[in-house]
């Protein structure tokens, strides 16, 4: 505690002023004069300390330039209070040469606890936005797709919902409600609110966990449940897939958190296989020829892999085909260029088939006896 009892009660500092005396009056302005050069070193200090630390030009505008004044009301409210609250706590002494009315002693703290509230808030507030620089600063691509977007939004939306909730509980504390019955009744209502909408929540916390854990992005290709289709977008509540078929499902978020997920689009290659009728009457020399010259076109692709594990062999003969088994992996970004470079192939396979003098058989062709 400080000591304001040295004072002798026959000096200045004991002519009393509207309810003060000279000495109180003398540690208020050096309140004042405290508190505006707290204020004034904050604002000047923490941006020095925050540069060192952030490298990112717009958060630091963000979180130094816009929000030095609010940081600096609060840090300068805050030395007000905290002085202040001895100044009160002396008054209870009986030998203190602290002098001032009671309703001063009543109003002035929660004063100054309400601007540090608004003050905290309204800085909280503007850091809210750093959300989005932090986002675009651990993206890969350096391009914010659908689902960081929403991830964006969410977390703005959860640290929203957090600052206005602790902020009024210190704003109601700072007009003397009781906190513990507050508190109290808040518990109770939100367990009501809570059981009214489990869903909703379910929901919102399945989203939370889709855009954190990443199990899919928009444009990837999902199978959930029976459900399957390209992911086009997602939201705090349902996640929207669209089908083969053009139709949209609406998917609560909640069931993609319990429920598989199966993403073609996180696969590392994509495997084809077909089956090649060729005549039976074909010669074998030029079929075996028609072959080797189908794997070195797919070796020598740049979109293919697995070369050990891919092939283009005779697999079966009948009565009258001879069976041709293909088999390769594509190592492509998505579908599209997939079947471009399907193809491709396909027509190649068709340019080497007629450059062997290589007919396909075909079922609807009755065979001339």
């Amino acid at each position: 505690m400080l000591d304001f009892e040295s004072a002798t009660e026959s000096d200045f500092w004991m002519d009393e002023i509207l309810g003060f005396n000279n000495l109180t009056l003398a540690i208020l302005l050096a309140v004042v004069v405290i508190a505006l050069s707290t204020r004034f070193l904050t604002m000047w200090l923490a941006p020095k300390l925050l540069k060192k630390i952030i490298t990112s030009d717009s958060i630091e505008n963000k979180a130094v330039k816009d929000s030095d004044k609010a940081l600096g009301n609060a840090a300068g409210a805050g030395v007000s209070f905290f002085i202040f609250a001895e100044m009160v706590d002396a008054t209870s002494v009986a030998t203190s040469s602290i002098m001032m009315p009671q309703i001063m002693m009543n109003l002035v703290p929660g004063a100054l606890q309400l601007i540090i509230s608004i003050c905290l808030i309204m800085w909280a507030f503007r850091l809210i936005e750093i959300v989005q620089d932090i986002v675009e600063l651990l993206d890969d691509d350096e391009e914010l797709d659908g689902t960081e977007k929403t991830l964006i939004s969410a977390i703005q939306s959860v640290l929203r919902f957090v600052i206005i909730f602790v902020g009024g509980v210190f704003i109601a504390d700072s007009f003397g409600f009781n906190l513990t019955s507050l508190i109290a009744g808040l518990g109770i209502s939100g367990i009501a609110l809570a059981l009214a909408a489990k869903d909703t929540i379910s929901n919102f916390f399945g989203a939370t966990t889709v855009l954190l854990d990443k199990p899919f992005r928009v444009g990837d290709w999902i199978v959930v449940g029976s459900s399957e289709g390209e992911v086009i977008q997602i939201n705090l509540r349902t996640t929207l897939i669209r089908t083969s078929l053009d139709t949209v499902i609406t998917m609560p978020n909640a069931n993609l958190v319990n429920s598989p997920v199966e993403n073609y689009g996180l696969r590392r290659w994509r495997r084809w296989q077909t089956q090649l009728h060729m005549d039976i009457n074909s010669d074998p020399a030029a079929v075996d020829k028609f072959c080797d010259a189908v794997m070195k076109f797919i070796s020598d692709n740049e979109f293919t892999t697995k070369e050990d594990s891919s092939w283009c062999r005779v697999n079966m003969i009948s009565p009258t085909s001879i069976d041709l088994s293909v088999n390769l992996y594509w190592a492509v970004s998505g579908s599209v260029q997939e079947r471009q470079e399907r193809e491709k192939l396909i027509l190649e396979i068709m340019r080497l088939a007629k450059k062997n003098s290589l007919q396909f058989y075909d079922g609807r062709v009755r065979q001339q006896r």
